[in-house]
């Protein structure tokens, strides 16, 4: 049987074994010695503690880069919900101003209605308004079905802002007082003036000001600043004594001719929310 081992080779293992014994044996003689570890081990702590260097310095990293990940995304999620409670707060705030704003229109509406003791009132509110005919017309949520007629005056405020033009089964439509287009019905309107009152109509409209005018006015009873001012009943569409507005001033024409009132309406005619439409009693019988 051939040897596993030559005679060279297990010399070379002796003599190796030998040596790594000594060498222990002497680095835990110099570590006693020195009192610092033996050689082996300090070898063995330096190459671990460089391979954690190696290993820390991605982990740590990694690390780091995860924990302003996680930030970013609670800082996101924070962001979100707060954005969330502004458009909240948003909404209320824009419901609130809605609910006061037609709270105080049905509270006149509720003194309107109880001026007009020689009708019967149907209140509607207001479900349509396009800026293209904003100063002209309007469409409120009541029509046949609430008995409402073509020519009834439509009230909102304290005083008239229009007539119904034209009624279907659950809506109609209604020309506003401050319509001065060339094809509309102009409202035939009397200023309760000192000396004796001064019939006219409504001629223009200014709609920064919120004012009706009444032009063309060549009657010498003086108008002041306070007058009241109403429906006048000329031409049989919209009856007399419906309050319209006061006079704001007086003034002259563009050529001197002529008078022109401007009168500030009873109703903000650039907000109507809630309407009453007043029925005759007496055209009801």
């Amino acid at each position: 049987m051939r040897k596993l081992f030559s005679s060279r080779a297990v010399v070379t293992i002796i003599i190796s074994c030998i040596v790594i014994v000594g060498l222990i044996a002497g680095s835990n003689w110099w570590a006693k010695r020195t009192n610092q570890p033996p050689f082996i081990q300090r070898f063995g702590n330096d190459l671990a503690g460089g391979v954690s260097r190696v290993i820390s310095v991605p982990t740590t990293a990694i690390g780091r880069t995860a924990n302003s990940i996680g930030n970013l995304l609670d800082t996101f999620e924070e962001n979100q919900a707060l954005k969330s409670k502004i458009d909240e707060f948003a909404q209320d705030k824009v419901r609130l101003q809605t609910v006061e704003e037609e709270n105080a229109s049905l509270k006149k509406q509720l003194k309107l209605e109880a001026t007009l003791t020689d009708y019967k009132t149907v209140s509607a509110v207001t479900i349509s308004r396009s800026p293209s005919t904003w100063q002209s017309q309007l469409v409120i949520n009541k029509g046949l079905n609430s008995g409402l007629k073509k020519g009834m005056p439509v009230l909102a405020g304290a005083g008239i802002i229009g007539r119904i033009s034209e009624v279907n089964t659950t809506n109609s439509k209604v020309a506003l007082i401050s319509d001065t287009s060339e094809d509309a019905n102009r409202f035939a309107i009397t200023i309760k003036g000192e000396n004796g009152d001064v019939n006219g109509i409504v001629t223009n409209f200014n709609r920064e000001k919120n004012q009706l005018i009444m032009g063309q006015v060549t009657s010498d009873n003086k108008i002041k600043s306070g007058d009241l001012v109403e429906t006048s009943g000329l031409g049989g569409v919209i009856p007399s004594g419906l309050y319209v507005g006061k006079v704001a001033s007086v003034s002259k024409d563009d050529y001197g001719l002529s008078k022109r009132i401007n009168i500030e309406p009873a109703a903000d005619l650039g907000n109507i929310t809630t309407v009453v439409v007043a029925v005759s009693e007496i055209g009801a019988q």
